[in-house]
């Protein structure tokens, strides 16, 4: 399967280079202190090689699996390169040991050197980055029960779709190819119930990035999805919203180049708008022009979909951006790496035009802590443009909320609202 990697999912996921995080931490000890030994620094200041901390990782895998790789948000293991760092061992057990700096907050995953293959739990599903904390020697084991399916394997998902538990109707198109970008994708287009009965209806349309994690838990990064269609019929029930589609492009291993407007971004919007766009709407019964067309994403998701409303309001009149990374600077690890991208923009004098509406958010944990300050800026480039808060967009905070699938799928009930509900017009509400 196509995938975003743990985040960076800057990045919940999945292919490509990603920091999704988690509140998960799997079980560590720390090296006792032996009798005489203290944790008072001694007299003398020992060398940079005499602080660093010795961390080993286990992992119990099933027999005959081929290479582990050990990935995650440190250089020493690629900095979530799916085959940053190949374990020892080739039976049951395998180990990676490494030196870190104490303090270091340590996220890591297992993958068979792909995110495609990435190693699961002991629920048979993709785990949430692992954490640790190197305050001492660290000695941890995980028990992996097996890997995600190799290849078209996943496929047996997409056949048993009813499977996943959505409520409406899946089609998948996959390994779509592009003449923009350099990897195919699958993408699936989700059907509200009634689609089939109502045969002269036009819905409008919602795009979706990192695909694979918005309706079937099998398929998501962390074994917890969106639940984008029991968000949307449950707005849909309250009279908040009116019924919709939703087209999720799923993601590829060229995720953080394709999410980054600086990048590849500029082709996966030509992708979506010259290429994808077009076959939907001849095989679907959508309503088209900005008006009835919104995108949304979560981390560099919702950095892409803010850029895509942003330079394509002729396309894309609203986007929902939650947990954004607009913190990035282009550059893994993101600390010390230059001023972010976006500041950069807004120091060039960049304008945004009218008539378009961003719903964005953020919480406080993880990844999610680093967001509010540039998140301010923006806001405030935005009031300079003449856009209004509360109108024209909105900003909301969510104390305590992680940078997860849990965390969005906990309040996506917000952005549909704002997305959808607030442009309801007679004709939207047509039965």
């Amino acid at each position: 399967m196509m995938k975003r990697p743990p985040h960076l999912r800057c990045c919940s996921g999945v292919t490509g280079l990603t920091l999704l995080l988690s509140a998960l931490s799997p079980h560590h000890s720390s090296a006792a202190v032996s009798p005489g030994q203290t944790n008072v620094a001694a007299a003398t200041t020992p060398s940079a090689d005499e602080q660093l901390r010795d961390v080993s990782i286990h992992a119990q895998v099933p027999a005959g699996v081929g290479t582990v790789y050990l990935t995650g948000n440190r250089p020493e293991l690629g900095n979530w390169n799916p085959r940053g760092f190949a374990m020892n061992g080739s039976g049951r057990e395998r180990i990676a040991t490494l030196r870190l700096p104490p303090g270091t907050h340590l996220e890591y995953k297992f993958t068979l050197g792909s995110w495609d293959r990435e190693g699961l739990g002991p629920s048979g599903t993709v785990m949430p980055n692992y954490h640790l904390l190197v305050d001492a020697d660290i000695n941890v084991t995980i028990v992996l029960s097996g890997f995600k399916k190799a290849g078209a394997e996943y496929l047996d998902y997409i056949a048993d779709w009813k499977g996943s538990g959505v409520l409406g109707r899946l089609v998948y198109w996959t390994n779509l190819p592009s003449k923009f970008l350099t990897a195919t994708r699958n993408v699936e287009i989700w059907l509200p119930p009634g689609y089939d009965e109502k045969p002269t209806r036009r819905y409008d349309v919602l795009y979706m990035q990192d695909g694979q994690n918005l309706f079937d838990p099998r398929l998501a990064s962390t074994g917890v999805d969106w639940g984008v269609d029991k968000a949307i019929l449950r707005c849909v029930r309250a009279g908040k919203i009116p019924p919709l589609m939703v087209v999720g492009v799923w993601n590829t291993d060229q995720r953080l180049r394709e999410y980054s407007p600086w990048d590849e971004g500029t082709n996966y919007a030509k992708f979506l708008i010259e290429e994808l766009m077009p076959q939907v709407n001849r095989a679907f019964r959508t309503r088209t022009g900005p008006e009835h067309t919104s995108v949304m994403g979560s981390s560099m998701g919702g950095l892409i979909s803010f850029w895509l409303c942003w330079k394509h309001p002729d396309v894309f009149g609203s986007a929902g951006c939650l947990s954004t990374t607009f913190p990035w600077t282009g550059k893994i690890p993101m600390e010390g790496s230059g001023p972010p991208l976006i500041e950069r923009e807004i120091a060039a004098g960049a304008g945004v035009p009218r008539g378009i509406r961003w719903y964005f958010d953020y919480g406080t944990g993880t990844l999610d802590a680093t967001i509010e300050p540039v998140q301010n800026k923006v806001n405030a480039w935005l009031q300079s443009q003449g856009l209004k808060e509360g109108e024209d967009f909105i900003v909301r905070k969510f104390p305590g909320a992680e940078h997860n699938e849990a965390a969005w799928r906990a309040r996506l009930d917000e952005p549909l609202i704002f997305l959808f509900g607030s442009r309801s017009t007679p004709d939207r509400r047509q039965r």
